[in-house]
């Protein structure tokens, strides 16, 4: 009985173990590249209505716009993009911030948001804020 208490207890720390270590690599990003890019968040709408754009780094176009109207105040941007996983974006960035992010693949947990409408560019992009 003592030995299988034991062996359970080995077991879970084991476990356990390998977990800690999967969090600790990149906080859990996960970027096929490990790329690092820098943006600047230009709009923070109402209900994470979020528009950044890139300023350096080379994303596949195709994963940005590179020209974009705000419909609401008819200002032009170039290369943006808006978030797809605004619940983990820091609520301590303001608009007009620099940071700088990596692209983040890893599934995004459930997130909550409230549907009142603010336009954002076509294009979203999952995102992980990191310090550089």
């Amino acid at each position: 009985m003592q030995r299988l208490l034991i062996l359970s207890a080995i077991f879970l720390l084991t476990i356990s173990a390998e977990k800690c270590n999967e969090k600790k690599d990149n906080g859990g990003v996960k970027d096929t590249d490990g790329t690092i890019y820098k943006g600047r968040l230009e709009i923070k709408a109402l209900c994470m209505n979020y528009t950044v754009k890139l300023l350096e780094g080379n994303i596949d176009t195709s994963k940005i716009v590179s020209n974009w109207t705000d419909e609401t105040t008819n200002k032009p941007y170039t290369n943006v993009f808006a978030l797809k996983n605004p619940c983990n974006f820091p609520a301590t960035i303001k608009q007009g911030d620099e940071f700088y992010f990596m692209i983040d693949t890893a599934a995004a947990a459930p997130c909550a948001v409230c549907m009142a409408y603010y336009p954002i560019p076509g294009k979203k992009l999952p995102i992980k804020i990191v310090t550089k």
